[in-house]
């Protein structure tokens, strides 16, 4: 049994060590395109900075990877959740989407940010800086709502 266990590890410790040699995409661009969410509708500096700070990792083309995201496998995992992010929004390329998309879009953040549903609860976790306040949530709503 002891052998079987010792295998086992041995086994596992190669795989762990083995995955760390899969390539990892880099989600970052040295430029924020003009058809960036800030350009688009001007927005003001303080919202900028929340939206950096609490969105643009995960919805935009600009993450910023923390020490632990070069470790195999949670970089897959992490990279799964940015693309999966970006599908869904992409304030880097926000300006490209149709008009009818782009309300939707407002309408669809209005109603996430509301309902207390992102930033996701699981990326505050690890990311408790990400969280908004009740007066960031009433400022980034205002905007929202002069914009729509």
């Amino acid at each position: 049994m002891k052998r079987i266990l010792k295998r086992f590890l041995i086994v596992g410790l190669i795989a762990l060590v083995g995955i760390q040699f899969i390539p990892a995409d880099v989600n970052k661009h040295a430029v924020i395109p003009d058809a960036d969410f800030r350009y688009v509708y001007d927005v003001p500096d303080n919202l900028v900075n929340i939206l950096k700070n609490s969105c643009y990792d995960c919805h935009s083309n600009n993450t910023n990877y923390p020490w632990y995201s070069y470790i195999q496998p949670i970089r897959l995992m992490m990279d799964h959740h940015v693309e999966e992010g970006k599908e869904e929004l992409n304030f880097s390329e926000f300006g490209n989407y149709s008009e009818r998309r782009k309300r939707n879009k407002l309408r669809s953040i209005t109603e996430q940010i509301e309902k207390g549903k992102m930033p996701l609860p699981s990326y505050l976790w690890l990311h408790s800086e990400a969280t908004i306040n009740q007066s960031q949530i009433d400022s980034i709503l205002s905007f929202l709502n002069e914009v729509k």
